[in-house]
């Protein structure tokens, strides 16, 4: 089991900002390739973004230009910065290995937008 925690979800109204974090043990972070998903109920977990050991990103179609996945290693944190968020960004996010495995799964953080 890997203990990741995410955190950094909230209330916020339509075309805000939030940065949500996830506190990874040992190297996790600076080693392998991670990502930021999310699921709202009755839908299955999608990729919002992944970046690699070297750094390169990538993002869910239409979240790009919105969201930025970032990484600290030297803190073990991974970050997702989302702007201008839309009422459909409402949901649970979690960060996991990318691709995903079933042994890092966390609580995840709730991020609810208002419009």
């Amino acid at each position: 089991q890997v203990q990741l925690a995410e955190s950094g979800g909230g209330l916020v109204q339509a075309g805000g900002s939030l940065k949500l974090s996830c506190a990874a043990p040992g190297n996790i972070v600076g080693l392998n390739a991670m990502g930021w998903y999310r699921q709202t109920p009755g839908k299955q977990r999608e990729l919002v973004a992944s970046i690699t050991r070297g750094g390169l990103t990538n993002y869910a179609g239409s979240l790009k230009g919105r969201f930025t996945i970032s990484r600290d290693s030297a803190a073990n944190t991974l970050y997702l910065q989302m702007n201008g968020l839309k009422a459909e960004d409402t949901a649970t996010y979690y960060c996991n290995f990318y691709p995903p495995t079933s042994r890092a799964w966390g609580q995840g953080t709730q991020v609810t937008v208002s419009s």
